[in-house]
C-alpha cells in the first residue's frame, strides 16, 4: 500500500516517450485555444467592419430583397466555422492521446499482476 515517490525509470520496451507524448497533448490543447481565439477574433473584426458599413448606409441598394441581405451577411457566419473545426480537432487529438498512453499504462500495470 506504500507507493514510492520517486521517479520511476522508463520501461526500455516502448516505441514512445511518455513525456513527449503528454507535451505533445499539452501543445495541442494550447494550439487549439489559440487558434479558436484568433479564428473568433478576426470574426469580430470582419463582423464589426460589415456593421459599421451596413449601418453608415454604405452597402445599401434600393430593392433590397431579403435573399440579397443574406447573401451578404452569410460569410460572416461561416467565417468562424474552420477555427472551431480545428479547436475540435486538436482537442480531440489531444484527448486520444491521452487516452492511448492510458491505456498502455493500464495494459501494462495489467500485466505485472
Amino acid at each position: 500500500m506504500s507507493e514510492q515517490n520517486e521517479k520511476q525509470p522508463g520501461f526500455l520496451g516502448t516505441y514512445f516517450d511518455r513525456d513527449g507524448v503528454l507535451r505533445l497533448s499539452r501543445a495541442a490543447d494550447v494550439l487549439a485555444w489559440v487558434v479558436l481565439s484568433l479564428y473568433v477574433l478576426s470574426w469580430f473584426l470582419s463582423l464589426a467592419l460589415f456593421l459599421s458599413q451596413y449601418f453608415n448606409g454604405m452597402m445599401f441598394d434600393k430593392g433590397l430583397t431579403f435573399l440579397n441581405v443574406f447573401s451578404m451577411i452569410k460569410p460572416y457566419f461561416l467565417e468562424p466555422f474552420p477555427g472551431v473545426l480545428y479547436f475540435f480537432g486538436l482537442q480531440g487529438i489531444s484527448k486520444v492521446l491521452l487516452i492511448l498512453l492510458d491505456m498502455e499504462d493500464n495494459t501494462r500495470r495489467a500485466a505485472r499482476k
